[in-house]
């Protein structure tokens, strides 16, 4: 079995799986609190699973969700992760946040995975399909609004054809929205905007299969721009 913690927004999730495939899910607006509701939510998952001692003994990996996001946020998921795997003896598998919201989206061949990263900057990585040809386009990237749609544009004219924009579609500007549509380019329902931990596993799992488990001192944020406490670089 595996453990999957997902906790870069105000929306976290965890889950439990057996070979990628969940057996037990939970999902909750933990808003900016992320280090004081994960470990009940670990305690519940495993708990709904079976017995919570028995669970973590057969726990075989640890899958976690490195960013970009909150920056608390990735700290406190990815620390619970880290506990567990030394405390354990575990592998762990970090997966960023773009390709877990891209995934659900694997079936459309095309998906573009972007979410604000500020009030002037936007952060994006564009994956190509099917399932067994699923690949990362470039790495994840961020940049302006205007540099977002070069990007669209260019993986439109890579695959012969628009592909599914999702995360955060909603809150593009007007104009940008109109030229993607009339591009062709089709944004994700909220629904499918969501990240689960379910789908964290799978990937997690994928991976874990082809070699690319670490120790957990290897884990390595993705925060793609520096936080914003702490010294910062010069300008």
């Amino acid at each position: 079995m595996e453990l999957s913690i997902d906790t870069v927004g105000e929306q976290s999730s965890v889950a439990v799986s057996d070979r990628g495939l969940v057996l037990t899910e939970i999902n909750w607006q933990s808003g900016r609190r992320h280090t004081p509701s994960l470990t009940p939510m670990i305690d519940f998952v495993c708990r709904q699973t079976g017995n919570t001692e028995i669970v973590k003994q057969e726990l075989e990996a640890v899958f976690v969700d490195v960013g970009p996001g909150a920056y608390g946020g990735i700290r406190s998921g990815m620390a619970a992760a880290e506990g567990l795997a030394v405390a354990l003896d575990l592998q762990c598998v970090g997966v960023g946040r773009l390709e877990i919201e891209a995934f659900q989206h694997a079936s459309s061949g095309l998906a573009a995975a972007i979410h604000r990263a500020s009030r002037t900057s936007w952060a994006w990585q564009i994956f190509w399909g099917p399932l067994d040809r699923w690949r990362e386009l470039g790495p994840a990237q961020t940049g302006a609004e205007f540099e977002l749609l070069r990007a669209l544009g260019d993986a439109r004219r890579f695959a012969g054809r628009p592909g599914v924009i999702c995360g955060e579609p909603g809150r593009l500007s007007d104009d940008s929205a109109a030229s993607l549509e009339h591009a062709g380019w089709a944004c994700s329902p909220a629904s499918l905007n969501t990240r689960r931990a379910g789908i964290l596993a799978e990937l997690g799992w994928r991976r874990l299969q082809d070699g690319q488990g670490v120790a957990p001192a290897a884990l390595e944020p993705l925060y793609l721009r520096e936080p914003a406490i702490g010294p910062q670089p010069p300008q």
